[in-house]
């Protein structure tokens, strides 16, 4: 049976190994940079580029995200990550270490501690409450494969060997530049005597005099001489090191290899919703659908500028919002620097972790399963290609509308600014026509106020101001008709032409 605790058998298990391109639009770059930090061992990038197409696998995600949200698993998970990490340090520093036997033995502990940390989460496993679908069927693979015949042979040849090694027990003669090795014959052990002998001779500090062993694991030459010695003396028990060794050499079974890399997927998202919960802000699962374009969150937040306000102990503002009806298209105007690309980054950011399975910023959320995410952010000109502005913005509005179908997103932010209002309104309304058309979810930054009464289906949202002081951004959005006037205000204050501006200087 292939198991996977990602994916269910219904969806088939894929891993995208580039990031999409709207990632940087999006700041998912640095949220998906975050998230991983200090997992690098377990690849698990892949995993967050790559959005999932069925909502029963969102749920199946969902579900083993709560299960884990219980402080008892999410113990148990982290202690079985913990073991698993040890095994595989031993198995590298068996790698780099050079004489024969001591790698045996590097190798021996490494499969010890595989057989206790999986003996160990399958005693953890069965006595706990478990809901989800895909703990549930882990719990019952792992059961079954604690038990199975080649699992407790292994355990028990492991034990023996380990065993058998613990009886060694040798003598080290030294005469001059000669060493000899022979089984320990009960000689006595003097170190006592001879400390006690010689204690009454000791005055104030004294020189030490004792030998200070290396704490690296590598040998030196004449450790592994007298470790040949010692298997000399002990031929059947080092004979069956070294066929323990050849015979489990693909002793990790798939399914566990695959679980422990899999659960940090989980577990590295916990750990960084964390840090955004300490600061009272609220996660929640969503409600996902294909079908339904009424969308809704309440109190939701962008995670990259979150990150980054907790770490400046500033402030953090969330928003709401929510599509009814035939409504698909947010038209957010206002003032500059007052949180617009910041709403619309938070939109796709929202989408996109749904996707993942993840709980996504906000109290309560419904949120629709997209087929494709499309961004047009603006860009710096790149002199290779010899295009102005306009022309590029063209060309990838172009393509963006190429790609586009009824189920995707598309997020826009402040499109053909280097051109007249009046062109600029033109083209703009040309291509939210187009979104129309097409039926899409859409949240377009625009200076242009004019777009946001297009259609039944555009929703006019603003950034607002502090009334009595609008240069003051509350970066609250909220829906309200385009006016233009906070805009107007924050640039007359600007420029100091208000009219308490002017009175003060015609008065003085």
């Amino acid at each position: 049976m292939t198991f996977s605790i990602l994916f269910p058998s219904t969806e088939h298990k894929k891993e995208t190994q580039q990031a999409p391109v709207f990632f940087v639009d999006l700041n998912l770059d640095q949220i998906v940079d975050a998230i991983t930090a200090g997992k690098e061992e377990y690849n698990l990038k892949p995993f967050f580029y790559t959005s999932l197409a069925q909502a029963d696998t969102i749920q199946y995600r969902q579900e083993v995200m709560q299960d884990l949200e219980h402080s008892a698993l999410f113990e148990i998970v982290k202690s079985f990550a913990a073991e698993m990490r040890a095994m595989r340090q031993h198995l590298a520093q068996a790698d780099k270490l050079y004489y024969k036997l001591q790698k045996q033995s590097w190798f021996l502990d490494a499969v010890g501690i595989y057989c206790d940390a999986v003996a160990s989460l399958a005693r953890s496993l069965s006595g706990l409450e478990i809901k989800s679908l895909g703990f549930t069927a882990f719990r019952t693979y792992l059961s079954s494969y604690s038990r199975a015949v080649a699992f407790t042979a292994l355990m028990r040849e492991t034990n023996k060997v380990k065993a058998d090694l613990a009886k060694v027990q040798y003598s080290v003669l030294i005469k001059g530049d000669r060493l000899t090795v022979r089984k320990y014959a009960s000689e006595m052990d003097y170190s006592a005597q001879v400390e006690n002998t010689f204690a009454k001779f000791k005055q104030g500090a004294v020189r030490d005099y004792q030998a200070k062993f290396s704490g690296e694991p590598e040998m030196n030459h004449i450790e592994a001489k007298v470790l040949e010695f010692v298997s000399q003396l002990y031929p059947e028990i080092f004979t069956n090191l070294e066929n323990y060794c050849a015979k489990n050499a693909n002793y990790l079974d798939e399914t566990i290899g695959e679980f422990d890399r899999e659960i940090q997927f989980y577990v590295a998202y916990l750990e960084y919703t964390e840090r955004f919960k300490r600061a009272q802000l609220s996660f929640c699962y969503p409600q996902v659908s294909d079908r339904d374009k009424e969308v809704f969150d309440y109190d939701g937040f962008d995670l990259a500028l979150a990150q980054k306000l907790i770490q400046e102990k500033s402030w953090i503002i969330c928003n709401d919002f929510y599509f009814k009806g035939k409504e698909r298209i947010f038209v957010v105007s206002g003032p500059n620097q007052g949180g617009k690309t910041t709403f619309a980054r938070m939109f796709g950011q929202l989408h996109f972790l749904a996707t993942l399975g993840c709980p996504v910023p906000g109290r309560e959320a419904r949120l629709f399963l997209f087929d494709k995410l499309l961004t047009h952010f603006e860009k710096e000109e790149n002199i290779k290609d010899l295009r102005g502005k306009l022309e590029d913005d063209l060309i990838r509005i172009h393509a963006i509308l190429e790609q586009a179908g009824p189920n995707s997103i598309v997020i826009i932010n402040e499109i053909f600014t280097s051109t007249t209002v009046n062109d600029a309104l033109s083209l703009s309304k040309k291509v939210l026509r187009r979104i129309i058309e097409l039926d899409l979810l859409c949240v377009c930054v625009t200076f242009i106020d004019e777009l946001a009464s297009l259609s039944e289906k555009t929703v006019s949202v603003a950034s607002t101001v502090v009334p009595e002081n609008p240069s003051v951004r509350t970066f609250k959005i909220i829906r309200k008709p385009a006016d233009g006037l906070a805009y107007a205000i924050s640039i007359a204050e600007k420029y100091r032409l208000t009219y308490r501006y002017l009175t003060k200087r015609i008065n003085s």
